[in-house]
């Protein structure tokens, strides 16, 4: 956490001028201005408000770095010409420099930034308004959340976007030797001595209580259903005891 001195916030509060007038003294003594709003939740939704452009924010510089380190650019370049552009601000000037250190520590937890955008969205619900980027940076905040990370600053959605140089947990190791590759990549093709062998295995292990299946024709002979050779020795046997019962029966 940055001291005090240099990090007090702005408070937006609502009030009755009596009660503001007693508070005042320690709101000022732990914000940088006062704000007075108006009437009962009007100082909510702008506390809110802000804070979606703050989530958004943060969330669009992650991915900018992110396109920036793939791109090959040293961020630290991103960073120097952001602070000239148009669209910096003082969020930006607290957490990209910390989003490059990877230092997460909390300022503005991940969980209460949640919060708000949870809130945003059930609003936005209610009135029918179609709040797309805010919904986008609830999801990322909901997703540090499922990752543990719901205790560190909501500048962790940069986590993902700023990984380290090296293999990712989730790739595949390489290779112990440098052919193993291109060699577990070729067609396997199998040779006509080696279908003949296999075949040759598969009749052997088949169970010798099996029997082919026959299909008779109409002509009276039988037929395997399969062409393997013990099939075919099959057929020709059967074949020649009706041939020779036959002749038997005509007195041949």
């Amino acid at each position: 956490m940055e001291p005090l001195a240099t990090a007090r916030p702005k408070f937006c509060r609502l009030a009755a001028d009596a009660v503001l007038r007693e508070a005042r003294p320690i709101l000022e003594a732990s914000s940088k201005e006062i704000i007075h709003i108006g009437e009962i939740g009007q100082a909510s939704a702008i506390k809110i408000a802000t804070n979606m452009i703050t989530a958004a924010s943060v969330q669009a510089a992650a991915e900018a770095l992110a396109l920036v380190q793939a791109l090959g650019v040293p961020l630290e370049k991103f960073v120097e010409a952001i602070r000239v552009n148009s669209s910096h601000s003082g969020t930006l000037a607290m957490k990209l420099p910390k989003m490059l250190d990877r230092d997460f520590a909390a300022q503005f937890s991940v969980k209460h930034m949640l919060k708000d955008m949870q809130i945003a969205n059930q609003i936005a619900l209610s009135h029918y308004l179609d709040l797309g980027v805010t919904s986008a940076a609830r999801d990322q905040l909901f997703e540090q959340m499922q990752w543990g990370h719901g205790d560190n600053d909501y500048s962790v959605v940069a986590r993902k976007y700023l990984q380290e140089v090296g293999p990712k947990s989730h790739e595949e190791p390489p290779p112990e030797h440098p052919d193993q590759e291109s060699i577990a990549n070729e067609p396997i093709i199998a040779s006509p001595e080696s279908h003949t062998e296999q075949s040759k295995s598969e009749d052997a292990a088949a169970p010798s209580s099996q029997q082919p299946l026959l299909a008779f024709t109409g002509t009276g002979g039988a037929t395997a259903n399969e062409t393997t050779p013990a099939n075919e020795t099959t057929r020709l046997r059967r074949g020649f005891f009706k041939q020779l019962l036959s002749r038997l029966s005509s007195g041949q």
